[in-house]
């Protein structure tokens, strides 16, 4: 089986993902593209200002510290697929008819969004022969939407988790292939807490990879109506994770 990923640019979290992920497909890794980590009409200025409205300037200086000293580094998802050997890409727009041709030429089985921050089209959902998978760090179909990691620190929860489904044009919706659950440390910073969830994400989607080519793969719909969507946080959700003893770095 061919895989090929979608996943955004981004050098914290998301090199120690695939370090795992693609040391252990090996030539299943067909392509990693990667899109801006950025959302539709964004630019990274106006992401900037965004984080520092809500987090404010020190936790943003922080952020870009650690995103300098990675990339002086040469820590990245780029430099990791160098590393093993997989095609690595850029790709401004996943819905375009010029991306999804070259898509149709590589040929992939098997599509995975890997943290990517478009929304899939009809057309490329239904590429792949083997289907288009998302990674989700949450217990779906609660936290849907955006940064649950933080929500989930927010709203003082004490388990979290990571679900693994078959997309379609909604927003973390379809059907549910895969999810584990794991408790939430009490002094654990948003940081290590995404940390920690990305290594069980790889660890589990190689799981899922494995059910796939068995033909074992359940596929359960995940049902909305049980669940609940958070968007980009307020700053009242920041001073409710601040008065909660719950910091970002």
């Amino acid at each position: 089986m061919r895989i090929a990923f979608l996943t955004a640019d981004e050098p914290l979290y998301l090199p120690a993902f695939f370090e795992r992920v693609l040391a252990a497909l090996g030539p299943r890794a067909a392509a990693v593209y990667l899109v801006p980590p950025l959302y539709k009409n964004q630019t990274s200025i106006e992401a900037a200002r965004r984080y520092a409205r809500t987090f404010g300037w020190r936790d943003t200086a922080h952020l870009a510290a650690r995103v300098a000293g990675a990339k002086l580094r040469r820590r990245s998802i780029a430099s990791v697929a160098a590393a093993t050997g997989v095609p690595c890409r850029h790709a401004a727009d996943v819905n375009a008819p010029a991306f999804l041709d070259e898509l149709r030429a590589l040929g992939p089985d098997l599509l995975v969004s890997v943290s990517c921050p478009q929304i899939f089209k009809t057309p490329l959902i239904q590429l792949a022969p083997a289907g288009c998978l998302n990674i989700h760090g949450a217990l779906l179909p609660r936290y849907r939407g955006v940064m649950p990691s933080f929500w989930m620190l927010a709203n003082g929860e004490r388990e979290a988790g990571v679900s693994i489904y078959y997309v379609n044009e909604a927003i973390d919706a379809g059907e549910l292939c895969a999810q584990r659950a794991f408790a939430i440390e009490p002094d654990e910073t948003l940081d290590a807490f995404l940390r920690r969830s990305k290594e069980l994400a790889a660890d589990l989607f190689l799981e899922v990879v494995e059910e796939i080519e068995k033909g074992s793969v359940r596929r359960t719909p995940l049902d909305l109506a049980d669940g609940s969507y958070y968007s980009w946080p307020d700053t009242e959700a920041v001073a409710r994770f601040r008065a909660l003893g719950r910091s970002v770095w």
